[in-house]
């Protein structure tokens, strides 16, 4: 299990680090990328409202494109959600005139942490006993989309409005994960 997680989260930082280095030997820029204000961080105020709070990292790679990272861990107790954390690595391609902005489809892929309880139960002299407490843990991966849209302010505040699912490979709880959110963010 710890070689599956490790395996998984060295590819997802190779794959981030890929995608953000620049190439310093170059002396020509294409003059349509700003090369300021290819951060973005934002919290997601949909999930956080359900005990669940997402941190965004997102860098443009391109006017049109960016990758990213959003990680959450639960607030809420294993009875009330069996999700307890998730580092989800995705890749946008944006549609709109600004950049990185307006109507965008996502890819990810997600690396989820779950637990469950549960009561092994049995009748004994035609009495229903409840027995001892038993606790499921488990890490799954899997991939998924989402479309949203995403608004720019002039001050480089963000907002965005997304919606998508994702199937998790080799889950006993859940087979899919949701990727929903109403964010706030600020682009540096």
């Amino acid at each position: 299990m710890k070689k599956k997680l490790i395996i998984c989260l060295s590819f997802c930082v190779i794959a981030l680090n890929l995608f953000s280095q620049e190439n310093s030997s170059s002396t020509i820029t294409s003059p349509s990328i700003n090369q300021r204000d290819n951060n973005e961080l934002r919290i997601n105020i949909a999930t956080s409202i359900i005990g669940f709070p997402e941190l965004n990292y997102e860098r443009f790679i391109e006017d049109n494109m960016g990758v990213g990272l959003a990680g959450s861990v639960s607030l809420e107790k294993t009875e009330d959600m069996s999700m307890r954390w998730y580092a989800l690595p995705y890749y946008r391609l944006y549609f709109g005139k600004k950049k990185a902005s307006g109507f965008f489809i996502e890819g990810n892929m997600a690396l989820v942490g779950q637990k469950e309880n549960y009561y092994e139960s049995y009748f004994v002299n035609n009495t229903y006993v409840q027995g001892p407490l038993y606790t499921n843990s488990k890490t799954n991966f899997g991939f998924g989309g989402a479309i949203g849209v995403k608004l720019l302010a002039r001050n480089g505040l963000t907002g965005e409005v997304y919606a998508g699912v994702g199937r998790l490979f080799g889950d006993y709880i859940n087979d899919a994960y949701p990727r929903i959110g109403v964010c706030i963010g600020k682009r540096f």
